[in-house]
């Protein structure tokens, strides 16, 4: 299975074991942060610039790194990406989260690094075919790509919600089993596993097949 295919099978949720309110509101809590501080941002508000850049800075460093194998080149796009959103501020076309644009940047700067490096040294005997195998390589690192964002979504998770992810998507534990193991109610269980579905959802969005349903 690939990669892609395991994220979604991690999302979606056990048939029969939670509430059957599976709707999420139109417009949720971080659609609504995210629009006004790209209000702020486009404003020239240092202060939203700079919350984003907590936020998402770390993890487009481990994005980078898992493309590029390499933590300073990493460093380097995770910083031109922060800074040219400061320097585009004022004419950013975001559709989708600010999160999501970060990490799309990210992505198209380390393989615009990838292909650069193969085309560097495309002399050598061992990657004379390096070009023409670029789009098997942009697969492999998009592998390895989501496997990062897979783990840091599932970090940022509350401690109970990661535990309750974890025993049953992971450790592949019954509901009922699950809450034998850690002292709580089944319904507390379905609540957790329904609240660390819906995180793991925005946070994998960027990666998720265009139009996919979970």
């Amino acid at each position: 299975m690939s990669t892609a295919g395991y994220t979604i099978l991690l999302l979606q949720p056990a048939i029969g074991t939670w509430s059957n309110d599976t709707t999420e509101p139109s417009v949720t809590a971080s659609a609504i942060d995210d629009r006004e501080l790209l209000a702020r941002l486009r404003a020239g508000d240092t202060s939203a610039f700079d919350a984003i850049f907590r936020a998402n800075y770390a993890l487009l460093v481990r994005v980078a790194e898992a493309m590029l194998r390499d933590r300073a080149s990493a460093e380097e796009i995770a910083q031109d990406v922060m800074l040219e959103l400061w320097r585009r501020r004022e004419s950013l076309d975001v559709t989708e989260s600010v999160r999501g644009y970060l990490l799309q940047a990210t992505r198209n700067r380390s393989l615009n690094a990838l292909r650069h490096r193969a085309i560097e040294r495309r002399s050598e005997p061992q990657l004379a075919d390096g070009i023409s195998r670029l789009p098997s390589t942009d697969a492999s690192v998009r592998e390895r790509e989501i496997e990062v964002a897979i783990q840091a979504a599932i970090g940022e998770l509350p401690d109970r919600c990661r535990q309750v992810f974890e025993l049953s998507r992971i450790d592949g534990l019954k509901y009922a089993e699950i809450a034998a193991r850690l002292g709580i109610s089944v319904k507390t269980v379905e609540v957790q596993m329904g609240k660390a579905l819906r995180v793991m959802r925005e946070r994998l969005r960027p990666w998720l097949p265009s139009g996919e349903k979970l």
